[in-house]
C-alpha cells in the first residue's frame, strides 16, 4: 500500500465503470431475448451463467421455511434487531403530503404517492448478503409500496443462501426469484410468464448487472449505477493503526476492484497503517481478492494541515468515510461529499453495513459528489398540485399569456384567454 504526500500527488477523479463494448452487447443481447422469450430465456442464462437448471424460478414458502430452520436462534435474533433498527431509521424520513391556501383562495400542495411495485437485486456469487435484502426492502416497506419483488442468484445446488432468505421472511418480502445477473434486471423490467414487471429497480451488483439497470432505465426507474465498494479513513495521531488497517481492509475484501483509502495528518500513522495492512492481509480468509484491492487500487496520503486533508477526503468523494480524528464532529461540516460519514473510534464502517439503521446502499466511485444513500423517497414519487382561484386567474391570466407569446407559444396563450371569454 503505497503512501503519497499531498502536496506531490493528485487524487484521481473516480469515474463509474462503463464496461466494455462486449460487455454491453452481452447485456442487451440478454435484455433482448428475456423481453422475447420471458421466462425460457431467464432459465437458459440462469444456466450458463450459474450453472443451474431450475424447474421453477420462484423460492417457494417451503425452501423460506427450511431456511429459518437452518439458522441458528442467535443470528435469528441480530437479524431481527438489524431490521428494527433499519425500520426505525427509515421511518424519520418520511415526508406527508401538503396543501396550502394562500389568500386569494389558490390552493398549492404536493401529493406523495408510493410506487406501486419495487423490485429489488441481491448480489450473491463470492458472499451472501443479508443485509442487502433489509435495507432494500425495509425503506420500500416503509414508504408504502405494496409488492415488493426480489431476485437472487441461487447458488451451485440452485438454492438461495439460509441467511438471505431469513432476511427476506423478517423484512415481509414473500415474492422471491432464484435469478440473477442481468437477466433478473430485464426480468424486473419487462415481465415474464412467472414475473411482473415492477416501477422501480434498486440495489447493486456486478458490471454486467450495473449495465443492465442501465439499459432498462426509463422503462423503469433504478436507484443508482452501483461500482466497487470503497471506504476513506480520516485520521490523525489519536488513532489506532491496527484498527484503521482492519477498517480498510474490511472493505478490500468485498472485491480486487474495491478501494480502502487513509488520508491522514500523521507521517507515523501512515507508515504504522502501512505496516499493519500488510500484517493483517496475510490472514484473511479473502487475502488474495483484498491484495489486488490493496496493492492496485488504494492508497495512504499525508497531508500537511486538517484542513488539506479534509478537501483531499472531499475530492475522493467516498462511499463511505470514517472520521478518527480528535474533535472529529467539528470536522462534519466541512466535509461536503461522502455517502456516509462515521464518526469516532467506535463507528467501524461494519457498524453501519449491518446493523445501526442508516442504509448502507449508498453512491460508490465518487458519485456521492452529487447523489445520496437509498432512502424511503427512492420508493415514492410526488405530485403537484394546484387549484387556481378565480380571483387569482383574473389578477395573473394577463401575464401568463404574454409569458407564453415570449416563448413563441400561441396557443398556451389562448387557453389562458379563452376563459376571460365567459
Amino acid at each position: 500500500m503505497d503512501i503519497r504526500f499531498l502536496n506531490e500527488s493528485k487524487i484521481p477523479r473516480q469515474s463509474l465503470d462503463q464496461g466494455t463494448e462486449a460487455q454491453r452487447k452481452s447485456v442487451q443481447d440478454i435484455i433482448a431475448a428475456v423481453k422475447e422469450k420471458g421466462d425460457e430465456a431467464v432459465r437458459f442464462y440462469t444456466a450458463q451463467f450459474d450453472g443451474v437448471k431450475l424447474e421453477s424460478l420462484k423460492v417457494t414458502d417451503g425452501e423460506v421455511d427450511e431456511a429459518l430452520r437452518e439458522l441458528d436462534e442467535e443470528l435469528l435474533s441480530i437479524l431481527q434487531e438489524a431490521a428494527n433498527n433499519i425500520r426505525s431509521f427509515h421511518e424519520k424520513q418520511v415526508q406527508q403530503s401538503w396543501m396550502t391556501t394562500e389568500e386569494n383562495g389558490t390552493i398549492l400542495g404536493q401529493k406523495v404517492t408510493a410506487l406501486d411495485a419495487a423490485g429489488i437485486y441481491v448480489p450473491g456469487g463470492t458472499a451472501a448478503y443479508p443485509s442487502s435484502v433489509l435495507m432494500n426492502a425495509i425503506p420500500a416497506q416503509v414508504a408504502g409500496v405494496k409488492r415488493i419483488v426480489m431476485v437472487t442468484p441461487p447458488g451451485k445446488d440452485g438454492k438461495v443462501p439460509a441467511g438471505v432468505l431469513a432476511a427476506a421472511r423478517l423484512a415481509g418480502v414473500r415474492d422471491i426469484y432464484k435469478i440473477g445477473g442481468a437477466q433478473a434486471v430485464a426480468a424486473l423490467a419487462y415481465g415474464t410468464e412467472s414475473i411482473e414487471p415492477v416501477d422501480k429497480i434498486t440495489g447493486p451488483g456486478n458490471i454486467f448487472v450495473a449495465l443492465a439497470k442501465r439499459e432498462v432505465f426509463g422503462t423503469v426507474d433504478i436507484d443508482m449505477i452501483a461500482g466497487p465498494s470503497d471506504v476513506t479513513v480520516l485520521a490523525d495521531d489519536t488513532a489506532f493503526a491496527h484498527e484503521v488497517a482492519a477498517d480498510l481492509l474490511s472493505q478490500a475484501e468485498h472485491g480486487e476492484l474495491s478501494q480502502a483509502n487513509l488520508v491522514t495528518t500523521s507521517k507515523e500513522l501512515a507508515e504504522a497503517v502501512q505496516r499493519e495492512v500488510e500484517s493483517q492481509l496475510h490472514e484473511l480468509p479473502r487475502h488474495d481478492m483484498a491484495r489486488v484491492a490493496i496493492e492496485e487500487h488504494s492508497a495512504i496520503y499525508v497531508a500537511g494541515s486538517v484542513d488539506e486533508a479534509v478537501e483531499a477526503v472531499n475530492q475522493i468523494a467516498p462511499e463511505h468515510l470514517e472520521v478518527q480524528m480528535e474533535n472529529g464532529m467539528e470536522l462534519i461540516g466541512k466535509i461536503r461529499h461522502a455517502g456516509a460519514i462515521f464518526v469516532g473510534r467506535y463507528s467501524s464502517e461494519p457498524i453501519g453495513d449491518y446493523f445501526a439503521g442508516p442504509n448502507h446502499t449508498l453512491p460508490t466511485s465518487g458519485t456521492a459528489r452529487f447523489s445520496s444513500p437509498l432512502s424511503v423517497d427512492d420508493f415514492v414519487k410526488k405530485s403537484s398540485i394546484i387549484s387556481y382561484s378565480k380571483a387569482a386567474f383574473d389578477e395573473h391570466g394577463s401575464k401568463v399569456a404574454k409569458f407564453a407569446r415570449l416563448e413563441g407559444l400561441e396557443a398556451h396563450a389562448r387557453a389562458i384567454e379563452a376563459r376571460g371569454k365567459n
